[in-house]
């Protein structure tokens, strides 16, 4: 109990933090949370509308292999990340293109890439810090090579994103009539795979592969309990992820505990609450109805 009264002291530590936030690789950590919190806002009602919320289990799971082959290889580890998240991606694109093989397929693939891990990390040079970093995140060491790819992928994503978004939202929403009027839906598949492992590695090495989910589903969850619009929802979407991520490296720097404590905590709360919102919302209009 002292050391969490201590730790809930440290969070509103305003002078350390402020202090903390002049050093350049924790401005940097932040503006890569910024990025990351807008990418997955943007990505995320589209993973719920498409019922893939196991795939990003498993693509941010995935994404620990390509970043442990990396660690043994010597090579960049967020570049084995990204290779990684999309490769895992694709897989589950074009294997699992049908409702009812994919989970079943990314089990599958899961089990054997976790299983590559294991030996990968055991293989690998025994640094603790690095091999501890890839399952909860280490944001402060993105420095300015790693946020500009950060910054360049985002952009790419995001354009690729608004192109497809349209018949990318359709076929999501009903593949079957899309696929009548011509909708290209497996492309689009593979298409939103390779989108989604993107996203999946850079959240990776912020918020760790363990808990990624926390961003790239719970602020869209948290926002189709507000509204059915898709437009608001990708809009509160990406507000609340922006609030989980910002929010949660900022609470983190004083105590200096690993952002994803924080991230998940900030992103469930905001669930529950619009949850609660979105209830009473729900009571009041068949009261008003059935009146």
């Amino acid at each position: 109990m002292e050391k969490l009264s201590k730790l809930f002291s440290q969070m509103f530590d305003v002078s350390t933090t402020a202090h903390l936030l002049s050093y350049d690789f924790v401005q940097q950590a932040v503006i890569a949370a910024a990025l990351l919190g807008l990418l997955a806002g943007a990505i995320g009602p589209l993973i719920i509308s498409r019922q893939m919320s196991f795939a990003v289990h498993g693509t941010s799971e995935l994404s620990l292999t390509g970043a442990a082959a990396a660690l043994l290889a010597g090579i960049g580890v967020g570049t084995g990340a990204i290779i990684g998240s999309v490769v895992a991606a694709v897989l589950f694109g074009v294997l699992g293109s049908r409702a009812r093989e994919r989970d079943s397929v990314i089990a599958v693939v899961l089990s054997f890439g976790l299983g590559l891990s294991v030996l990968f990390l055991w293989l690998g040079p025994e640094r603790a810090g690095s091999k501890f970093s890839l399952l909860t995140g280490q944001v402060v060491s993105v420095g300015n090579t790693g946020l500009g790819l950060l910054a360049t992928c985002t952009a790419a994503v995001l354009v690729v994103l608004a192109a497809v978004y349209r018949p990318l939202l359709f076929a999501s929403s009903d593949p079957e009539v899309a696929v009548a009027r011509g909708v290209p839906v497996r492309a689009l598949s593979i298409v939103f795979a390779v989108l989604l492992g993107v996203t999946a590695a850079f959240g990776v090495q912020i918020v760790g592969a363990l808990l990624v989910l926390s961003l790239l589903i719970t602020p869209a969850a948290a926002a189709a309990q507000l509204t059915a619009s898709p437009a608001r929802v990708a809009v509160l979407s990406i507000v609340f992820a922006e609030i989980a991520a910002v929010g949660g490296i900022l609470l983190s720097l004083a105590p200096g505990v690993p952002i994803s404590t924080f991230v998940t905590t900030i992103s469930f709360t905001i669930y529950l609450i619009c949850r609660i919102v979105g209830s009473r919302t729900r009571n009041r209009r068949r009261i008003l109805v059935a009146a």
